[in-house]
């Protein structure tokens, strides 16, 4: 039993490292999206779901609440009978990616400036049903391909 504990923490870690991937790739591919003229990346479920997605650490953050994954991995660890955090290779190393040892409010900030960053894109490069007119929301694109 003690196993299936181990590999649900090492699972919950490789989620949680998928979640924050999930938040910082985003960001950059519409970014990149944005300048390529990639129409895609105002597909309206990606863009809600990618700020939902940052709204919810920033949120956990100003509210000084542990992570839900975090919580959850750390209890799946005891139960796997683990003092230390002692997963396989690749759960060490996403665990070691993910846990930053830095101080509470830097990570605040951090948090906060990169979910800034996301709400300015959803006015900057606004997905498909929030421009009300498909024709204005590829206004950038067709500046970014004409040039």
């Amino acid at each position: 039993m003690k196993t299936l504990f181990r590999i649900a923490a090492d699972a919950t870690v490789c989620f949680h490292m998928a979640y924050v991937l999930f938040v910082i790739l985003g960001l950059v591919v519409i970014m990149l999206g944005a300048f390529s003229g990639w129409n895609w990346i105002r597909n309206t479920t990606f863009r809600v779901a990618h700020l939902l997605a940052i709204s919810i650490v920033v949120v956990e953050n100003w509210l000084n609440i542990t992570c839900p994954l975090t919580t959850l991995e750390k209890h799946l660890r005891a139960k796997s009978g683990a003092t230390s955090y002692d997963g396989d290779f690749i759960a060490n190393a996403v665990h070691d990616a993910l846990f930053l040892e830095c101080k509470p409010w830097i990570f605040t900030t951090m948090y906060s400036l990169f979910g800034l960053a996301v709400l300015i894109t959803m006015f900057a490069f606004p997905p498909h049903a929030f421009s009300g007119n498909k024709q204005i929301a590829n206004t950038f694109s067709d500046a970014t391909t004409e040039a």
